[in-house]
């Protein structure tokens, strides 16, 4: 039995009583990386040798009995920033960049002893659904090496599903830790917007953007969220609620929870065998005890155009400041300060975020501005309203994670609708800013269903309730890609 397939509470026992070693640890992640990673192109850069001597070190001082994550290896999605640890964004354009400060998620890792062996590919800018394109390669989904992983961060869903890791973080715009969380078979946990702080996080859409832990289990899941969450004076929008213990809420207890599942995320587009799973996962949670009764959220709908508008809309302002001008990629051959901006973003950018950059600038051009940004804010609110009027009767709200299975490594990248489509289900909690999960919920055709579940604002602790006593009731979480 490896050590990665014991929970966090466990290595946490083992390494209090020195059974085994935070270096025992390390290097079993990097044995794995060793023989798997040229299948499944998780990384971008490893951190092999800090890593390590830190594992010696703490080896040394020992382990913190209160510190439930000392010592344990992470890895992270390459659009949070490292002290000189490259930084890339799954761009050219930052293929050298070696940040100078870290984020504040990573300062707060450190403090939890918690230790980095490396950054995770990811689609370039956390623009993609499938880690298809980054700049440097794709990543393959441990389950079927022929399926993508997911995406925007495919590398930190694969790595945990490879073993390579036990757990990681990623980032989520419009899905980008829960959709590659099911397709990747793991648990992945888009927290309430400003729980955790976006100082450090390479911008993609700013009112849209939230870093979360992809794990192997709910209850790993709450450790890491736990240790990540607070309120930062480097973030305006970050919230000043209280960071829970979320571990109390695992009690396996969901007795005369209120369930409603909307009738638009079970519709036309779903895949039979994913439905086939989500209506067999609500059976389990009425056998122990809640309810769930159809709901609608009527503007659904229109959250895929209203976020594709205001999300390229933030990127085209984000991305204004990679210019070729104070570090990253620069082109050699420029004549004028305006030839050097065109030539730099034209050779340093990637067709996906040019196509977003484009898109973005013209919703906010003069005489569009009103007919598509302002429309989209509008239809926001309006999504929003639905969410709030669904939780004044139910306390969490489920559906699948994502309509179909893992599809193709170049199934869909030459289709960007069909791709955009692809997030239909988790499009609208990003623009209400709600926190939500994905959890396994079974197989269709031999490849992992996500299952998802909403709660309203700060109710993480709620939703890590019914993620656990479903995972509990459920062997799902067990079972392992066979690479």
């Amino acid at each position: 039995m490896g050590l990665f397939e014991h929970s966090v509470k466990n290595l946490h026992d083992k390494l209090v009583k020195k059974e085994i070693s935070p270096f025992d640890l390390v290097k079993e992640s990097f044995d794995r990386i060793d023989a798997v990673e040229d299948k499944v192109q998780s990384f971008i850069t490893l951190n092999k040798e800090t890593a390590l001597d830190i594992a010696e070190e703490l080896g040394d001082s020992g382990i913190d009995p209160k510190n439930m994550l000392a010592g344990l290896p992470i890895a992270v999605k390459d659009n949070i920033v490292t002290k000189n640890l490259r930084t890339t964004a799954a761009s050219k354009i930052l293929y050298n960049f070696d940040p100078i400060y870290d984020a504040t998620v990573i300062q707060k890792l450190k403090q939890a002893q918690v230790i980095n062996i490396g950054k995770l590919n990811m689609d370039e800018f956390a623009m993609g659904s499938s880690t298809e394109t980054s700049h440097f390669h794709k990543t393959y989904n441990p389950w079927d090496l022929s399926k993508v992983p997911g995406g925007s961060s495919g590398g930190s869903a694969a790595s945990v599903a490879a073993s390579e890791v036990l757990f990681s973080l990623g980032s989520d715009t419009g899905g980008s830790i829960r959709q590659p969380a099911a397709f990747c078979g793991v648990v992945g946990m888009k927290p309430t917007y400003g729980r955790i702080s976006r100082f450090g996080l390479i911008a993609f859409a700013s009112s849209l953007d939230q870093i979360g832990p992809i794990t192997r289990t709910v209850e790993d899941n709450a450790y890491l969220l736990q240790a990540i969450s607070g309120v930062d004076e480097n973030d305006s929008t970050s919230i000043d609620a209280p960071v829970e213990d979320f571990s109390k809420y695992l009690t396996g207890d969901v007795k005369g929870l209120k369930i409603g599942v909307p009738k638009e995320y079970l519709g036309e587009g779903v895949q039979p065998g994913v439905k086939t799973a989500v209506m067999d996962a609500l059976k389990t949670l009425e056998k122990l005890g809640a309810t769930w009764e159809e709901v609608s959220l009527p503007h659904s709908e229109y959250g895929v155009a209203s976020y594709y508008i205001l999300a390229s809309s933030e990127a085209s302002s984000n991305l204004a400041r990679f210019d070729g001008v104070r570090y990253g990629y620069r082109t050699e051959n420029a004549n004028s300060l305006e030839e050097l901006y065109k030539k730099t973003r034209s050779e340093g950018f990637g067709d996906e975020v040019k196509r977003r950059i484009m898109l973005g600038t013209y919703s906010l051009s003069s005489g569009y501005y009103d007919a598509y940004y302002k429309k989209a804010q509008q239809a926001r609110t309006l999504i929003k309203q639905d969410f709030e009027k669904v939780f004044e009767n139910y306390d969490v709200i489920i559906g699948p994670s994502t309509p179909t299975t893992a599809f193709d490594i170049d199934g869909m990248i030459h289709d960007p609708i069909t791709m955009y489509q692809n997030d239909l289900l988790t499009i609208p909690i990003n623009l209400a800013g709600l926190p939500a999960i994905s959890v396994p919920c079974g197989l269709s055709e031999g490849l992992p269903v996500g299952l998802q579940i909403i709660g309203n604002h700060f109710k993480e602790g709620q939703i890590y309730q019914v993620a656990h006593a479903f995972e509990q009731a459920t062997d799902f979480h067990k079972r392992k890609p066979s690479l």
